[in-house]
C-alpha cells in the first residue's frame, strides 16, 4: 500500500533526525528540509528520504520549497514544523534583527507552508491529516534570556489555533511544547544537573518520549487546536 509522505522541517540532527529515521523505518515516505550540511543527511538519503535545502530566513527559498513539494506530490499525511533557531538577547545582533529572525523561522515560514500545502493535506488518503508545530515550554511563560525566541514560539502556538479552525475537520493541527528533550554533547555536567533539577522528573524526556507524543497526535481522530506539554512536570517544580 502506498503511504502519503510526511514533511519534516529540520531533519539534520536531534529531534528532526530521530523523527525522520523512525518514519522511514516504518516505511513512511519522508520529505525533509535542512539548512546546513551534516553527515546524517547522507544516511537519510540512502534510506530514501527526499531532502531539500531551505534556509527559512530566506523568503524566496521558503516559496521555492512549497512550489517544489506541490509539483512532486499530490497528497501529504502530515507536516511537522521542527526547524528552529535559538538566539538570546545578548547575541551580537541588533534586537530588531533577533526578533525578525525568530519570527521568520518559528511563525512566518510555518504560516506560509501551511497555507501553500493545505490542499495536499486535504487530499490525504487517510481519514485525517496533521500539522504539528514543535514549540517550547517557554511559549506559555516567557524567558528573560530568550525574549524574542519565547515570543515567536507563542506566535507559533497561536498559528495552531487559527489553522485548526481553518482546516478542520480533515486536518488536525496541534503543537508540542517540550522542555528538556536531550542534551547537546557539549553541555557540561554542572549545566546538565541544573537543567534536570528544573522538572519534577529530574531527567531528560528523551527522543522516544518525543516520538510517542508525535505518534499520539498522528493517531488521534479527535484532538486538534491543542498545545501538548512535554515538560516532566516543570510547571510544578520550585527548582
Amino acid at each position: 500500500m502506498n503511504k502519503d509522505a510526511i514533511l519534516i522541517t529540520g531533519v539534520a540532527k536531534r529531534v528532526g533526525l530521530h523523527l525522520a529515521k523512525t518514519f522511514l523505518g516504518r516505511g513512511v515516505p519522508v520529505i525533509g528540509t535542512y539548512r546546513g550540511e551534516h553527515p546524517s543527511l547522507d544516511e537519510l538519503s540512502r534510506e530514501g528520504a527526499e531532502l531539500h535545502h531551505c534556509d527559512f530566513y530566506d523568503e524566496v527559498q521558503v516559496g521555492m520549497l512549497a512550489r517544489t513539494v506541490l509539483e512532486r506530490h499530490s497528497r501529504l499525511r502530515a507536516v511537522i514544523h521542527n526547524a528552529s533557531d535559538w538566539l538570546a538577547e545578548d547575541s551580537d545582533l541588533a534586537p530588531g534583527d533577533i526578533m525578525w529572525r525568530m519570527m521568520q523561522v518559528h511563525a512566518s515560514a510555518p504560516y506560509q507552508l501551511n497555507l501553500a500545502l493545505a490542499p495536499l493535506l486535504q487530499a490525504c488518503s487517510e481519514p485525517f491529516a496533521d500539522i504539528i508545530h514543535i514549540g517550547d515550554y517557554v511559549s506559555s511563560r516567557g524567558s528573560s534570556k530568550h525574549i524574542a525566541y519565547a515570543a515567536s514560539k507563542a506566535a507559533q502556538d497561536n498559528l495552531t489555533l487559527s489553522f485548526s479552525s481553518l482546516l478542520a475537520p480533515k486536518v488536525k493541527v496541534n503543537s508540542i511544547a517540550p522542555a528538556l528533550v536531550i542534551f547537546d554533547e557539549a553541555d557540561d555536567e554542572d549545566y546538565r544537573e541544573k537543567a534536570r533539577n528544573k522538572s519534577l522528573m529530574r531527567r531528560e524526556g528523551g527522543l522516544e518520549e518525543f516520538q510517542h507524543a508525535v505518534d499520539y497526535l498522528l493517531q488521534s481522530s479527535y484532538v486538534t487546536g491543542r498545545v501538548l506539554p512535554l515538560d516532566g512536570g516543570r510547571h510544578l517544580s520550585v527548582a
